[in-house]
């Protein structure tokens, strides 16, 4: 995958998103101080936390720089700024023009809105990677079916094989029912039972 399509699979993956949670991050959703990823408006309308993987830290910033010279481009060009929640239009329709609420991974043109003349950016659109997975996955001559989807049910797969406790999966994940998250053990099932031991082995496995 190219470039910033390569970026969005990894953070499908590395942080469990789905895709339009990705498409919508902001550049304020990252706090590097924290290393901590707030996912705003998720499904349900909620917001949840998850760690910033830390082998993503360089490309992150160097997303965060093409961001900003987008941003600085687009006032040179009499930008009105992105496009904003309805009520945070109403109350505070000088954010849009802010960096921090600019997309993190910002559309390739600006949009004009014909009613008004107003130049906004919206954020990539969900079917430009679809696209380009879909192309990625031919090329390898993949077997299985891979969907955008497939990344976060990976991620909550491998953090159920590696032993976390379901429930921090499930605030991962964002799942509201923990009866969702059980869905995934049901895939590593046979890996999980082969791998178990007896407590009395415990000790001899350290």
């Amino acid at each position: 995958l190219s470039w910033p399509y390569d970026l969005v699979v990894k953070l499908l993956y590395g942080c469990g998103l789905r895709l339009f949670e990705c498409l919508k991050l902001r550049i304020q959703n990252f706090n590097f101080d924290s290393d901590i990823l707030t996912i705003r408006d998720g499904k349900g309308k909620k917001d949840r936390t998850v760690p910033i993987p830390q082998v993503l830290v360089p490309e992150l910033h160097k997303q965060i720089e093409y961001v900003k010279a987008v941003y600085m481009e687009d006032l040179k060009s009499g930008y009105n700024g992105t496009f904003l929640l309805d009520q945070l239009e109403k109350k505070y329709k000088r954010c849009a023009k802010e960096l921090i609420w600019q997309w993190f991974f910002p559309a390739y043109k600006l949009t004009q809105i014909p009613e008004t003349g107003e130049k906004r950016r919206y954020h990539l659109h969900e079917s430009h990677v679809q696209r380009e997975l879909k192309k990625a996955v031919q090329l390898t001559m993949i077997t299985k079916r891979i969907k955008c989807h497939t990344f976060r049910h990976s991620f909550a797969s491998h953090l159920i094989q590696a032993n976390y406790d379901i429930r921090t999966v499930q605030e991962l994940l964002g799942h509201s029912d923990i009866r969702t998250t059980m869905l995934y053990t049901h895939t590593i099932k046979s890996q999980t039972k082969k791998e178990a031991v007896s407590p009395l082995d415990f000790k001899s496995k350290k």
